[in-house]
């Protein structure tokens, strides 16, 4: 009697076993990494509290409204980095004037559009790929049928 096992004698080989330690190795290391670097930006955001803009500490009113940054803000001003919109915010209590980045509407609409159209593309391509593994699995078992019934 023949195992109903699904996985192919090919996945057990160690060539592919040593590739998928190295994947997920990759995959754990980038993981990590990342934890690791936020760690160190909250130590450093911890230390760069004394130069905190006036927004963070106290109340703000928003006086021009989120906006794109044009070439020389984008260079000069650090508020436009993070995000590359900026809104001109004032602080109650201090009253100054001082821009905080933000994310736009338009921003974020796009960047939904892009996340919409990648994950289509995927559907598409691993509906494809389940049809043609189907297929090839298929052939496979009427392969096997025909050689026992050319046997008997």
């Amino acid at each position: 009697m023949e195992s109903d096992c699904r996985i192919p004698v090919a996945c057990c080989r160690p060539r592919v076993l040593v590739l998928h330690a190295l994947f997920w190795g990759l995959v754990s290391l980038r993981v990590f990494g990342a934890a690791l670097l936020s760690d160190s930006e909250r130590t450093s955001a911890a230390v760069k509290a004394v130069a905190a803009p006036c927004w963070l500490l106290e109340d703000f009113v928003v006086t021009t409204e989120c906006g794109q940054c044009n070439a020389f803000q984008t260079r000069s001003w650090s508020a436009c980095e993070p995000t590359g919109y900026v809104e001109r915010v004032n602080c109650t209590r201090s009253n100054r004037d001082e821009y905080k980045s933000c994310r736009s509407a338009v921003m974020e609409e796009h960047l939904f559009w892009k996340f919409e159209a990648a994950m289509l593309a995927l559907t598409a391509l691993f509906a494809v790929l389940v049809v043609v593994r189907q297929r090839w699995l298929d052939r496979l078992a009427s392969e096997k049928v025909r050689r026992q019934i050319e046997s008997i």
